[in-house]
């Protein structure tokens, strides 16, 4: 038996090599991110242009590091840098993105997610070879602290500003004092923000981690929304209460192992009138319509972190982070919901209004 080397096409292999450079250096890079968020690095750099040595004296921060990651924050694109003044600068559009985690737009969590969730690599790798699940609550704590801060400003730009309008009649109701199950609220930043925007309304969050109702309490004080928001640790298919006028899931639904009981479990919940309002992951139903940056990503995470905690718990499903709508649609059918359509999305969102 003889073998033959291939024959290569070396526009395509240089172009192949060119996009794993491209990743390799995005792998450390988000070290880089995460880096200039915890110590306050973009910040710093938001007050004005700055040469390394007065980066460092703002920042508090040693000089021969800062040098090495604005040097490399710049070879990305993250930040500009001045050849002829020796200093780096943030943009308008880059401090918009860096530096407020309160905005519209923060991608420091992003990246804090991401790292988090690859240090789970050595069980998922195991995992593989098992098919044995990893809980939300086995992830590092950087998981559960950067998805909060990844998604919370997506909610802040459209959660009361077009998501809720887009609900028939619930804006109205919850102005006039609606009751809100908020299931699988993580750290709670969707309930508060529902909280905050509608004072009257009685909003009920739950989470089967108990750290992250911990956290979810703690912002809840923060707001000063302690007196008609409040949080219990229960799983989707064990939440208490009835008569619900809205139940909420907030990119929760895909990570469940069973998301048909906790379904039914919403339904049984709900007022005969309420409505159920599911926010996912943006996906289509095929593999190839998801053949995109985003979509990417969440095959990323859905790997690392929402199939494993799927199959972590019974029920028998793995639905992951891009499950796609048709997926979702079933799962109500299934449950006896009767209405469903798609009201609004998003670069990273879909949401779905579910009824009786």
């Amino acid at each position: 038996m003889t073998t033959t080397d291939p024959v290569l096409d070396e526009g395509r292999l240089t172009a192949f090599v060119g996009r794993v450079v491209g990743d390799l250096g995005a792998v450390t890079t988000a070290a880089g991110v995460v880096i200039g968020h915890r110590l306050g690095l973009y910040g710093a750099l938001a007050a004005g242009p700055a040469t390394p040595e007065e980066l460092a004296t703002r920042s508090g921060c040693d000089v021969r590091y800062v040098t090495e990651w604005a040097r490399g924050q710049a070879a990305g694109g993250y930040v500009g840098y001045d050849p002829a003044s020796g200093e780096y600068s943030l943009d308008a559009e880059q401090a918009f993105c860096l530096t407020d985690p309160n905005g519209p737009v923060y991608l420091p969590a992003a990246f804090q997610l991401a790292l988090g969730a690859l240090k789970a690599e050595p069980r998922i790798t195991e995992a593989f070879r098992t098919g044995a699940g990893m809980g939300w609550d086995e992830q590092d704590t950087d998981v559960h602290l950067g998805c909060a801060g990844f998604f919370r400003p997506g909610y802040v730009a459209n959660l009361t500003s077009s998501w809720i309008p887009a609900l028939d009649g619930v804006e109205q109701a919850l102005q006039a004092g609606a009751t809100v199950a908020d299931v699988g609220c993580g750290a709670g930043a969707s309930s508060v923000l529902l909280g905050e925007a509608y004072p009257r309304a009685r909003v009920r969050g739950s989470d089967y981690h108990a750290g992250s109702i911990e956290l979810a309490r703690m912002a809840a004080v923060e707001s000063g929304v302690t007196g008609h928001v409040e949080f219990e640790v229960a799983t989707a298919q064990t939440f208490t209460g009835t008569g619900y006028d809205l139940v909420t899931m907030f990119d929760c639904l895909h990570d469940m192992g069973d998301p048909l009981g906790a379904a039914r479990h919403v339904r049984e919940a709900l007022a005969d009138d309420g409505t159920w309002m599911v926010v996912e992951p943006i996906a289509g139903d095929r593999p190839e319509d998801n053949a995109n940056p985003v979509g990417r990503a969440y095959y990323g995470f859905s790997t690392l972190l929402c199939v494993p905690n799927g199959l972590s718990q019974p029920g028998g499903y793995a639905l992951g982070a891009q499950a796609g709508e048709s997926a979702i649609r079933r799962i109500a059918t299934d449950a006896g919901f009767t209405r469903f359509r798609r009201v609004a999305e998003t670069p990273f969102n879909a949401v779905y209004e579910i009824r009786p």
